[in-house]
C-alpha cells in the first residue's frame, strides 16, 4: 500500500479496523472517528452489485461535511493462517496525487482535455487541462454529476445526451461542437471523442473522452468559407453603395461584431481620383452594420462624412496601403475609442468591451478609395494576424467591385450623355405627321446600348421615319449609332429609296468593321428600318434591315404588324433588301420600335407583339399619353435591353393643296406653265409668291424642256411652304455653277437658290424631279 493514496482495512463484519492519513484528506473522517465504524455508515449509497462482485468501481461515499464524494476503490481480501477471509483491504488514490504509474501520467499531463465518468454521468477522473477549462479543481467535481457542474444551456444538455448515449448503446462516438468554456467567457471548438470503458470481465464501469482544442482549425475554415463566400455575395450589382452593403453584411456577425465601410467623396460622383491621399481624410459613410439592432456603435450615420485624423487606425490603413490590427491598451486605440464616445456618448455603453479592431483600405489598381473597419466587442476573441489577413482579401476583393462599379456608373453617365447629344431632341418641323417618342436606356449591367430613332423631313412635304439598334453597350455602341444616325440623315438628303439608302449604309458599316482593328469594332452590327411616308399619295414605303416590322394602327382601331421581308442586319453585306409599300388613310398611327420593347429571354416574342397591338389600340388623349400606355403594357418591371418607340399618325394633303400640270416638251408652253401656276396661286391667296414662283416655274420648266426628256411635270403644292416640283424623264441631275460675263445661260439655278428657302433634287423611278420651297408668309 505504499503507493496509495488513501486506504482502509475492514474485517470480516464489516467494521473499519484500519484507517490512513489519505483517508481522512479524502474523508475528512481522522483516524478516531472512522476506526471501529461500520463501513456502511461512511457510504452514501449501496454499491452497485456490479462493483460489489467486481469488488472494483466507482463507491459513493458521504463526506464528514455532509457532502457525497464518488471515489474509484478496488477491495483486496486478506486470509489468515488458516486460509479463511479476515477481512479486506480498500484501496483509493487521491484526486490530484501524483500518478504512479506511466499510463496514469499520460492521462495527467495530456494536452487535451480528458475526463472518465460512471454509468450514471458522475466524475471519476479528470485530467490537468479538464481541470483548467471546468475552472475547478479535480476534488470539487468527483462524484458530481456532470449536469449539476455546468450551466443549464443547449450546448450542456447536448454534451450530457451524447454521454448518456453511450452508455446506453456501449457504441463510441466522436462529433464537433462550438461553445463557451464553463471556465471562461470565450467560444472554443471542441473536436469530441467519448468512448465506453469496460473491465476485465468486458463489464461496462464507466465513459471516457477526449476533447481537443479545434479553435484555429475551426477558424481557418471559416476564414476559408468566408472567402469562398465573397466570391458570389459581394459585387452581385454594379452599385458602389450596395457594394459596400454586402461587403459589411458579409463580415457581421460572422467576423465581426461591428463594421463599417466609408468612401472618399469621388469615388461617389463624376470626378477622377487625386493623384495623391489628402492631408484631410474625410469620407463619407456608406455602409455598417451590428450584432446589435439599429447600429448603436456607430458614431457615424449613413452618408455622413468623417475626418480621420493621422494617428488612428483608419487613417493609418489608408496612408500605408496595408491591413492595421490594434488592440484595447493600446494608445491609438484608446484614443480611437474616447473620440468615438466624444462624437456620439449615446452609444459609449454599447461600445464597453470593444476590444480589439481591423482597419484595412479599400484599395483596388493602385487607387486607394476608402476604409472598411472592423471591431470585435465583448466575449469573441480577439483579432490576430490571420484574421487581419482575411480582412485584407475581402477588402481587396470589395475595392475591386466597387472600382468597378464606379467605372461602370461614369461609362453609363458618359454613354447616356453621348447617346442623349445624337439623339434628336426637338424633332423638326414637317406637316406629314404628327409623332410622339420614348427612349428607355437599359438599367441592366450590360451598359448603356446603341437604339436610336429619327425624323427627317424630305422634300415634297414627305418625311423620314427611322429606328436603329446597335449591337453591344457602352461609349462604342453609343458611338456607333451616332455614326448612323449622321450617315442616315447624309444618305436621306441625297433621296434615295428605303432599300437603296439601306444598302448604302450596309456597306458604311461594312467598311467601318474593316478599316478599324478594334475588336468590338470588329463585332460591329446593326438593325434599322427606314420609312418614308407621302402626305401627298398618302403611301408608306419601307425597307429594314434585320429589324422588327412596324407596327400599323387604322382609324377603325385595328392593329397589326406591317407584313414586310426585314432583310439581313447592317453589316453581313453582299444580300439585298427589299423595299414595301402600304396606302395608309388619315389618321393611321405608324409604330416604330426597336427590338428591346418585344425581345426578352423570357418572354415569347408572338406574344410580347400582340401585347404591343393589343396597346396601341388603347384609347389614349394623346400620341405622348398612347407612347406611356404601351410601354406599361409591354415593358417587364426590369428590361434587359434599351427601349426606342417612335410613334407616327398620318396627314394627308388633299387635292385642294395640290396642283398637278403635264407640260409639252416645247418651249412655247413655259408661258402656259407660268400662267397656270399664277392662276392656282390667286385661288389659294397666295398673290404675294406669284413673282418668285413664276420665275421658279419658268426656269424649272425651260431646263426639264431643255435638258431633259419627256414627260415634264408640274407640281405645287401647298403645305407650310410652297414647294414647285418640275419632273422629266431624265435621270441627269442639275448643278449649280458661276456665269461668266459673257455667257448667254447658266444663272437660273443660281438665282432659283437665291430666291427661295431650299432647292433641290431627287431621283424617281421615271427620272428625276427637281424641286423648290418658299416660306409663306404666317396666317
Amino acid at each position: 500500500m505504499e503507493h496509495a493514496s488513501a486506504a482502509a482495512i475492514i474485517d470480516a463484519r464489516g467494521t473499519v479496523t484500519g484507517w490512513s492519513d489519505g483517508a481522512r484528506r479524502l474523508t475528512g473522517y481522522p483516524a478516531e472517528e472512522a476506526v471501529g465504524r461500520p463501513v456502511r455508515e461512511l457510504l452514501a449509497e449501496e454499491p452497485p452489485p456490479d462493483v460489489v462482485a467486481a469488488r472494483a468501481g466507482t463507491v459513493v461515499l458521504r463526506h464528514r461535511d455532509g457532502t457525497s464524494v464518488a471515489l474509484p476503490l478496488r477491495a483486496c481480501e486478506v486470509l489468515g493462517p488458516d486460509g479463511a477471509a479476515g477481512g479486506f483491504v480498500v484501496t483509493a488514490e487521491q484526486p490530484g496525487g501524483a500518478e504512479p504509474t506511466l499510463a496514469g501520467q499520460a492521462f495527467q499531463q495530456a494536452s487535451m482535455s480528458m475526463s472518465v465518468f460512471d454509468p450514471h454521468q458522475r466524475y471519476l477522473r479528470l485530467n490537468d487541462v479538464a481541470c483548467q477549462v471546468m475552472g475547478v479543481p479535480e476534488e470539487a467535481l468527483l462524484g458530481r454529476d456532470y449536469s449539476e457542474t455546468v450551466e443549464e444551456a443547449e450546448h450542456s444538455r447536448g454534451f450530457e445526451w451524447h454521454l448518456r448515449h453511450v452508455a446506453e448503446t456501449g457504441e463510441p462516438i466522436h462529433y464537433e461542437s462550438y461553445t463557451r468554456a464553463p471556465s471562461g467567457s470565450r467560444y472554443h471548438a471542441w473536436n469530441i471523442e467519448m468512448w465506453p470503458v469496460r473491465n476485465a470481465l468486458d463489464e461496462f464501469v464507466g465513459v471516457a473522452l477526449a476533447a481537443f482544442d479545434s479553435t484555429e482549425q475551426h477558424w481557418a475554415r471559416q476564414r476559408l468559407a468566408l472567402l469562398n463566400e465573397a466570391a458570389d455575395a459581394i459585387g452581385t450589382t454594379l452599385d458602389v453603395v450596395r457594394t459596400a452593403e454586402e461587403l459589411i453584411s458579409l463580415v457581421v456577425p460572422r467576423f465581426a461584431d461591428f463594421a463599417s465601410a466609408d468612401l472618399f467623396e469621388w469615388v461617389l460622383g463624376p470626378d477622377e481620383p487625386p493623384s495623391m491621399l489628402p492631408e484631410d481624410l474625410v469620407l463619407r459613410r456608406v455602409a455598417h452594420g451590428s450584432v446589435t439592432e439599429g447600429t448603436p456603435e456607430a458614431a457615424v450615420h449613413l452618408g455622413f462624412t468623417d475626418v480621420y485624423p493621422p494617428y488612428s487606425p483608419p487613417a493609418r490603413a489608408m496612408r500605408e496601403g496595408r491591413a492595421v490590427l490594434s488592440r484595447a491598451g493600446e494608445p491609438a486605440f484608446d484614443r480611437w475609442v474616447r473620440e468615438r464616445n466624444a462624437r456620439a456618448p449615446k452609444g459609449k455603453r454599447y461600445r464597453e468591451g470593444a476590444h480589439s479592431m481591423i482597419a484595412v483600405p479599400l484599395r483596388a489598381r493602385g487607387t486607394t478609395l476608402g476604409v472598411a473597419v472592423a471591431v470585435r466587442i465583448g466575449a469573441s476573441d480577439p483579432y490576430v494576424p490571420d484574421d487581419a489577413a482575411l480582412a485584407g482579401e475581402l477588402a481587396s476583393r470589395a475595392a475591386v467591385c466597387v472600382d468597378n462599379s464606379r467605372r461602370f456608373a461614369r461609362e453609363r453617365s458618359t454613354a447616356l450623355a453621348l447617346q442623349h447629344s445624337l439623339l434628336p431632341r426637338g424633332l423638326p418641323g414637317q406637316a406629314a405627321v404628327e409623332v410622339a417618342h420614348r427612349y428607355l436606356p437599359s438599367g441592366s449591367l450590360a451598359g448603356i446600348g446603341g437604339d436610336w430613332f429619327d425624323v427627317i423631313p424630305l422634300s415634297g412635304s414627305r418625311v423620314a421615319l427611322v429606328v436603329g439598334d446597335v449591337v453591344g453597350h457602352g461609349i462604342s455602341s453609343s458611338a456607333t449609332m451616332g455614326r448612323l444616325c449622321t450617315a442616315v440623315r447624309t444618305l436621306a438628303d441625297v433621296d434615295l429609296p428605303p432599300d437603296e439608302l439601306l444598302t448604302h449604309l450596309d456597306d458604311l458599316v461594312t467598311h467601318l468593321a474593316a478599316d478599324d482593328s478594334d475588336d468590338e469594332v470588329a463585332e460591329l452590327g446593326a438593325t434599322c428600318l427606314y420609312a418614308v411616308y407621302d402626305p401627298v399619295s398618302r403611301r408608306l414605303t419601307f425597307a429594314a434591315a434585320g429589324h422588327p416590322p412596324p407596327a400599323l394602327v387604322l382609324p377603325d382601331g385595328t392593329a397589326e404588324c406591317v407584313p414586310m421581308i426585314a432583310g439581313p442586319p447592317l453589316g453581313v453585306g453582299g444580300l439585298p433588301f427589299e423595299a414595301g409599300e402600304v396606302e395608309l388613310p388619315e389618321g393611321a398611327i405608324v409604330a416604330l420600335y426597336t427590338d428591346g420593347l418585344v425581345e426578352d429571354r423570357d418572354r415569347d416574342i408572338d406574344h410580347a407583339t400582340s401585347e404591343l397591338c393589343r396597346a396601341l389600340t388603347a384609347p389614349a388623349s394623346s400620341l405622348d399619353a398612347l407612347c406611356d400606355t404601351v410601354l406599361k403594357a409591354v415593358l417587364p418591371e426590369e428590361p434587359s435591353d434599351d427601349v426606342a418607340l417612335l410613334l407616327a399618325r398620318t396627314r394627308a394633303l388633299g387635292d385642294d393643296r395640290v396642283a398637278t400640270w403635264d407640260i409639252p416638251p416645247d418651249p412655247a408652253h413655259v408661258a402656259q406653265a407660268r400662267q397656270a401656276a399664277t392662276e392656282q396661286l390667286t385661288a389659294w391667296g397666295l398673290d404675294e409668291a406669284a413673282f418668285v414662283t413664276e420665275l421658279v416655274v419658268s426656269e424649272l420648266v425651260t431646263n426639264a424642256i431643255r435638258y431633259g426628256e419627256p414627260p415634264v411635270q408640274l407640281r405645287l403644292i401647298r403645305d407650310r411652304t410652297l414647294i414647285c416640283e418640275v419632273s422629266d424623264g431624265s435621270s441627269t441631275s442639275p448643278h449649280l455653277r458661276r456665269a461668266h460675263a459673257y455667257d448667254e445661260g447658266g444663272r437660273g439655278l443660281l438665282l432659283v437658290a437665291q430666291l427661295t428657302q431650299r432647292w433641290g433634287s431627287r431621283q424617281t423611278g421615271s427620272g428625276k424631279t427637281i424641286w423648290a420651297e418658299q416660306q409663306l408668309p404666317p396666317d
